[in-house]
């Protein structure tokens, strides 16, 4: 049986919102279309999705808030599709937690076909390997339930935080977290630009990698946004 993949389209434009619907239809994934912010945190809050296409300028409740509350504690692909064409307001979008941007307006086979991209690697993030709640990933092995962390079979003594981010980032390989998502994510509070306590914790956790044998420490810097699994 063919898995259903779920998407949100957020867009107070009826002929846009029904556009990308209908492409999404045929693209074979089944599409909810929202029309306000407060109509999208209803069905963000009640269902699952597998990708949300969102835009900035909504009624009820603005897109960036939207984007927030959505990174507090879910990790699918957020597209951002918006007539804003500031540079600043593109920077600061992907640094809440956007996986890509798109201007209106927009060619829809380009959005399709970045649709179907993000799909794929977002189903490609187990490339961490899941055995009875234990990732793994290269030398490191991370047991969920013991929430216990091991680098060539060496035990890390880990604080609470550092196991936290360490399993964010293991559940998604691939995905480049933004500072305010692993924020959000992990504290559960909104992120008021305080670079300096991820910093702090990702360093400590980078020191008890490398400390441990490891090739590297397997973390790394995407300047400007954030952090993720070094490949």
């Amino acid at each position: 049986m063919k898995e259903i993949i779920k998407i949100l389209v957020i867009e107070d434009d009826e002929d846009i919102n029904r556009l990308l619907c209908d492409m999404l239809s045929q693209s074979g994934y089944m599409a909810m279309a929202a029309y306000s912010g407060t109509e999208a945190i209803i069905y963000l809050k009640y269902s699952s999705w597998d990708m949300v296409l969102l835009d900035l300028m909504l009624p009820g409740m603005k897109g960036e808030e939207i984007l927030v509350e959505i990174r507090k504690n879910k990790q699918m692909p957020v597209i951002i599709i918006s007539a804003k064409e500031e540079l600043d307001i593109k920077v600061k979008s992907f640094k809440l937690g956007a996986d890509d941007y798109i201007t209106k307006p927009f060619d829809i086979e380009e959005v399709s076909a970045r649709i179907d991209s993000h799909i794929r690697r977002y189903r490609e993030f187990s490339g961490t390997i899941q055995e009875n709640n234990i990732l793994k990933y290269k030398e490191i092995s991370l047991n969920k339930d013991t929430r216990e962390v091991f680098v060539n079979d060496k035990l890390l003594n880990l604080t609470t935080r550092e196991f936290d981010i360490l399993k964010l980032l293991m559940s998604y390989p691939k995905k480049v977290f933004a500072k305010s998502n692993i924020f959000q994510s992990i504290w559960g509070e909104n992120y008021l630009c305080d670079d300096n306590t991820i910093k702090v914790h990702i360093s400590n956790l980078r020191n008890k990698i490398s400390k441990a044998g490891a090739l590297n420490d397997y973390i790394q810097t995407i300047w400007g946004i954030g952090y993720k699994l070094d490949f």
